[in-house]
């Protein structure tokens, strides 16, 4: 997302982002087998990881 996006984005982004995240540990308690458990975790880490990077351009638009 660019830096210069608007707030109203930028908590549209973070909203969907933590939907994402709250199906994501769903999928997750209802997984078997490893390399479903890996996959699944990869994918949570990236998504916390738009996550984090979202909330701060948000915080520095103060």
């Amino acid at each position: 997302m660019p830096e210069n996006a608007s707030q109203t984005e930028l908590d549209e982004r973070i909203a969907l982002l933590r939907r994402n995240i709250a199906e994501l540990m769903e999928q997750a308690t209802g997984a078997s087998g490893a390399a479903v458990e890996e996959a699944l975790a990869d994918r949570l880490s990236e998504q916390q990881d738009m996550l984090n990077e979202l909330l701060k351009q948000r915080e520095a638009k103060g």
